[in-house]
């Protein structure tokens, strides 16, 4: 075979090399790409369940300070309604 074969062979390996070389990087970068959206979609879920949770909770705490008043007023009505009907 004549040398420009050769040469021509060796240019064609080099530049195929180089596809596939820079289509493995964008592939890479693709995945890195889709890999953060996701992450950032998760983060996005993530805080608002927090928000949601803590808003539950809140509504929690006041419902059970609501409850302790109100058993408070009772507790008191009962003391009330035993000074007046002590057998009862």
């Amino acid at each position: 075979m004549s040398t420009w074969i050769w040469i021509v062979i060796a240019i064609a390996a080099v530049v195929v090399l180089a596809v596939v070389v820079l289509g493995g990087r964008r592939a890479k970068e693709k995945r890195v790409a889709q890999q953060r959206e996701k992450a950032q979609e998760l983060r996005q879920e993530a805080q608002q369940r927090h928000r949601s949770a803590k808003e539950r909770e809140s509504l929690s705490q006041e419902l059970a300070d609501r409850a302790a008043a109100e058993r408070k007023e009772a507790d008191k009505a009962a003391a009330q309604a035993a000074k007046v009907d002590p057998d009862n």
